[in-house]
Formats: structure tokens, sequence, C-alpha cells
């Protein structure tokens, strides 16, 4: 890791740590993030993958170590960091036009928004456009299909122009053919406006498709820490690919190089019986790191 990548990494966590209580979740992460990665995260139920988004929304702080959002302490959440979730953040009683300006609305009193109303409102038939929903601007949530709903939650969130759109298993609900057509929606969305995005899913399929990285989050790994019944482990980045900058066509699924390496991520990260030690993680891409103390690697003392 060398200090030029953490002055151009937009996300910089470094021996972080969270903790609830005793229980240990996130257990020394490291990671760089440079502008316009698309970052798929996946791991087992429960090993932390949507507590490390929080981290990085400023939802939560760290219990310690250093997290840092473009050179700066991450802080709390703001604009700069959107957020889309699996169950839509949509009110029912308003009109998917105004569902898509109430994060404009809210900080502006009534005169403000009065004043701002035509500008404000063109603004956000821009976004429903570029979300394909212009044409159900005037409709309500119950009107629309899962997927639309959550091209509207999307829209949502880009309208606040955010630097990093973070995403919490947003297609989970969908139906296979709903969920396609959203992935390709998705890098669409993301060739144009090559923005960060950290997606987090449960479905390896999805991860290795949609990404230009892929996270491996699990707390099945082996270090020198021992296994005596007092040592507490939370999980860590057993594996971060490097995947293909490019969108592929959704063709690419069905080939054996794709079955294979969807293969080889769920061993690494969903096995409890395939334990790599902390020196021997698959860290392949360039832009990843490791810092282990000297209780995970003793030969680090040898060195």
């Amino acid at each position: 890791m060398t200090d030029d990548l953490k002055e151009r990494g937009q996300i910089y966590l470094r021996d972080v740590y969270k903790s609830y209580g005793k229980k240990l979740v996130l257990d020394n992460i490291d990671l760089a993030v440079s502008t316009g990665e698309l970052c798929t995260v996946v791991g087992p139920s429960g090993c932390g993958k949507s507590t490390l988004l929080r981290l990085i929304l400023g939802q939560e702080a760290v219990s310690s170590g250093i997290a840092l959002f473009e050179g700066e302490s991450i802080g709390r959440a703001n604009p700069k960091r959107g957020i889309v979730y699996q169950k839509y953040s949509l009110f029912p009683h308003l009109s998917v036009l105004d569902n898509v300006l109430l994060g404009k609305h809210l900080p502006m009193s009534p005169m403000e928004r009065w004043r701002n109303r035509k500008t404000l409102r063109n603004e956000a038939m821009r976004y429903l456009e570029r979300t394909r929903l212009a044409a159900h601007a005037e409709k309500y949530p119950h009107e629309l299909s899962g997927g639309m709903q959550q091209r509207v939650a999307i829209a949502q969130a880009l309208i606040m122009k955010p630097k990093v759109l973070l995403m919490d298993e947003p297609f989970g609900a969908l139906d296979p053919g709903m969920r396609e057509d959203m992935q390709v929606f998705l890098l669409e969305l993301w060739e144009e406006t090559g923005m960060t995005i950290f997606f987090v899913t449960h479905d390896l399929e999805e991860a290795a498709y949609l990404g230009t990285r892929l996270l491996v989050v699990s707390q099945f790994y082996t270090d020198d820490r021992g296994q005596e019944a007092n040592v507490v482990r939370g999980a860590k980045i057993v594996g971060d690919h490097k995947l293909p900058r490019e969108a592929l066509a959704t063709h690419v699924k069905a080939t054996p190089e794709f079955a294979g390496f969807v293969a080889k991520v769920r061993q690494e990260g969903f096995d409890p019986s395939f334990r790599r030690h902390a020196r021997e993680f698959n860290l392949a891409h360039p832009d990843s790191f490791r810092t282990l103390s000297p209780e995970e690697d003793s030969h680090a003392l040898k060195r």
C-alpha cells in the first residue's frame, strides 16, 4: 500500500474494526477504492456486508481504525453518499414525481419550494427520463411494478447528486426476469454517470456479472491467534477480485468460465471447511492491501 493510493482512493479504510458490545463483526478491514469502481460485496448471512455499507455511508461509526472519504474522515451520512435499500423508500401518498423531489424539498421552506418549483420539477423530470419513468411521473407507487418502484428509489438517490451510490440488496425482492432487466439498467446508468457504486448482494451470479471489483467478506478463515474459546474473530475481506470494466452481455452467465469463477468465490467465502490463512487471502485487485497485526501473523515478527 502506497501513500499515493491513499491520496487517490475515494474511499479508504485501514485497520477498521466494528463491534456491537462484545460481538466483533468486522475484523481489521483494509480497503481502498478509486472513483468510478462498481464494487459488488458478497458473503455469508450475518458476516457484516450491510455493516460495511453503513460505515461507508456514515450511518455508523467505526469502533477503531481509519475511515476516510476523499481524504477526510467519513463522518456522518451526507448527500455525497446516497443509498438505495431492498425495501423501496417511497411514500404511498406521494406521486412518483413528488417522491423523487422529496430529498430536495425537505431542507427548503415552503416559500423556497414555491419559488423554485419549475426548476425543481424540470430537474426531477430529467432523472425520471434517465430512469425511464417520465411517462409515469403522476402515478403513485402502488400503480408501479417492483422494478419501476426500485427505479424511482434510484432516481430519488441520484437527484441528490451523490459521489457514491450505496445499494443494499436492491434487487432481492424482484423476480428473475425483472432482476436481470434491473442489472442491465444499473450497468447503463453506471456507464453514463461514472459514479462509484457499492452493491451488496447475496446472489453470487449477480455480483460476478455486475461488478468491476468483487469483494468477498467472510468469517471463514484462520490466522495465528489460535483456536481457544476466548479468541474473538470477526469477518475480513478474504477475496478481492478485479473484473472487466466493460459491461458484459447477459449470456456470459451461461459460460463455463463464469460458472467456474462463481464456484471459486463460493468456496473462498461461503464454505466453512475451506479456511485460508489471513496471509493467503486472494487479494488480486491492484488496489487491494492487507495490514495484519502481529497476533494475526506471527511470521511478521520474524521478517
